[in-house]
């Protein structure tokens, strides 16, 4: 049985100096094609975390625009500020909040996601625990952050055999490596430099990324 169709999980760019500009060009983005969800993941320079308020500016300038274009609004690493912002879930990298302790906070009807990287282990705990997806990656280098962690395609080729949990493709995606991955079976490829530098702009990138994914929803 061919698996649903794959779907585009948009992450921000890591530095945003303009919110009220960045917020523009968001618009236009999600209006170029289909996106599932947007992760808003904002890093100072040097890589660490952003204060809230910068979490806080971001989410209030994008939020609405995105839910209302029914795009899921995610909060990356932090469970508590997207309860408190309203956004549509959390997603947790290994070194953030335990699963189990995330899916209490958030309750049971907002998103959990948990980055696994290359360990089926790891995805497996992620799914006892109450994570609603499983991120794996890094399948290519990556420019928003160091890469430590190298993924196969077969590893989402298992999972979709074995599990229901959908799994999601990061790191490094770009519209010219993204078949493969579909190919594997992931069910949303996450992106975020291979979207805001595509050279045609982000717009083109998010028309391109879905005509991969038709054509492979359609066996093409």
């Amino acid at each position: 049985m061919r698996a649903p169709r794959c779907r585009l999980y948009l992450i921000t760019p890591p530095r945003i100096p303009d919110i009220g500009a960045f917020a523009h060009v968001l618009r236009a983005t999600l209006d170029a094609g289909d996106v599932a969800c947007l992760q808003i993941r904002i890093k100072t320079s040097s890589g660490s975390s952003t204060p809230d308020d910068e979490i806080r500016a971001l989410s209030d300038a994008v939020m609405a625009d995105a839910q209302a274009r029914n795009v899921a609004v995610l909060i990356n690493d932090r469970p508590d500020l997207a309860l408190e912002l309203g956004a549509d879930g959390a997603h947790l990298g290994q070194g953030d909040m335990p699963c189990a302790k995330a899916r209490k906070l958030l309750g049971p009807d907002r998103i959990l996601g948990v980055t696994c990287h290359d360990s089926r282990h790891l995805a497996l705990e992620a799914g006892e625990a109450g994570a609603d997806y499983v991120a794996f990656g890094a399948f290519h280098p990556t420019q928003t952050k160091e890469t430590l962690h190298q993924a196969d395609a077969s590893l989402l080729s298992w999972w979709q055999e074995m599990i229901e949990i959908p799994c999601v493709a990061i790191g490094g995606i770009t519209v010219a490596n993204a078949r493969p991955l579909v190919e594997a079976g992931a069910d949303f490829l996450a992106v975020s430099s291979g979207v805001w530098g595509h050279p045609g702009g982000p717009g083109a990138a998010v028309k391109a990324f879905n005509a991969i994914f038709d054509a492979e929803a359609g066996g093409g």
